[in-house]
Formats: structure tokens, sequence, C-alpha cells
């Protein structure tokens, strides 16, 4: 199947990836925009993961305020040099994660911040809703239980806010790939006044 230019910028404009990089993943998926855009979310992953050591050393902050300014979320969101963190996209990606982090009400930036008190006593309380399941499925149930609440409290595991396809982590691989350094957030905020 020959790919068109059409395809082409649509899946830029909806990805804002390369022209090459979407054309290589269309003809991998054979015109599919769909199997191309989890191409290019497996492409940004990778991308993410080779760039995971570098140093932050330049960012921006950004607010956003919701419900007639009961509600304010607030991020840091940090790039290698200061020619990315100046760039108007990005801080319109910070401004979304404000967003996001004023409407989902995160706890925690990545899983690793999560400390061990947290999730022993999550772990307690879901412990009592699987105890009268049988033994068998007892302890995947708790894992699971356990699971979601943390995919509910970590920024990056959260579905974001303006697009549930793809999660925090997945919009900032997807940043890190686009911009082509490394892209992080370092500190949140929520508040509110209820």
């Amino acid at each position: 199947m020959e790919i068109t230019t059409e395809q082409i910028k649509l899946l830029r404009d909806e990805t804002s990836v390369s022209v090459m990089q979407c054309k290589k993943a269309l003809e991998e998926a054979g015109g599919d925009m769909e199997k191309a855009k989890v191409i290019l979310r497996k492409i940004s992953a990778a991308v993410a993961s080779k760039k995971a050591d570098r140093e932050l050393g330049a960012g921006v902050a950004a607010a956003y305020t919701h419900a007639g300014g009961a509600v304010v979320g607030a991020v840091v969101l940090c790039s290698e040099t200061d020619f990315v963190s100046k760039n108007e996209e990005f801080a319109k990606l910070a401004y979304d994660i404000a967003m996001h982090v004023a409407a989902m009400c995160p706890k925690f930036i990545s899983r690793h911040d999560v400390k061990d008190g947290d999730v022993a006593a999550a772990r307690a309380v879901f412990e009592g809703e699987v105890s009268n399941l049988p033994d068998a499925v007892r302890t995947k149930a708790l894992e699971g239980k356990l699971d979601k609440y943390l995919q509910e409290k970590v920024l990056l595991d959260q579905p974001f806010v303006k697009d549930e396809s793809f999660t925090v982590g997945q919009l900032l691989d997807q940043a890190t790939q686009k911009f082509g350094e490394k892209v992080a957030i370092v500190r949140f905020e929520r508040l509110s006044v209820r």
C-alpha cells in the first residue's frame, strides 16, 4: 500500500512526531492510522528510555485555574536545555499537565515516589475487602486492587485528561521524542478551597 502525503500530514498533526517517523510508522502499519499511533508510542517509549539518565537544566512552571478560582493545578516541567523549555509548545504541554493535575488530583509523580507506608495502608484496606474471597484468587485480587489504586494516584500512570488513550507518562515520552531531549515533571501541586 502506498502511503499518501495526506496520511502522513494527518498523523503528524495528531502526534507532532517528525514527518519521516510518521511515514515509517504508516508503512509498518500498512497505512492503518491507529496501528501507526501505537508504533509511534512504542518508539517514543524507547527514545525516552535512552534519554532517561540525562540531566535536566531548564524548565518552565505553569498553572491552571479552574472552577472560578476554586481549584489550581501547578506543575514544573523540565528539559535539558532552555532552547526546548522556551518553546511555545513546551509551555503548552506544561499548561496541559497543570490542567490534568487540577482535574485528576494525583498524589505522587511516579510509583518510585510512593512511600512504603502508603502502600501498606492501602494494602491493609484492600486485604479487608478481599478477605472473603477463595485463597486461589485472593492474592491476585489484592494485587489488582493495589495496582488500580496506584494508577489512580500516580500522575505518570493516570490516563491524560484531554485524551485518555494514553497516560501522562506516555505524553512525556512523546514530548521527549518530539523535542529530542529528556522531558520530566519535577514537581506539582494542587490547591483547592474545598
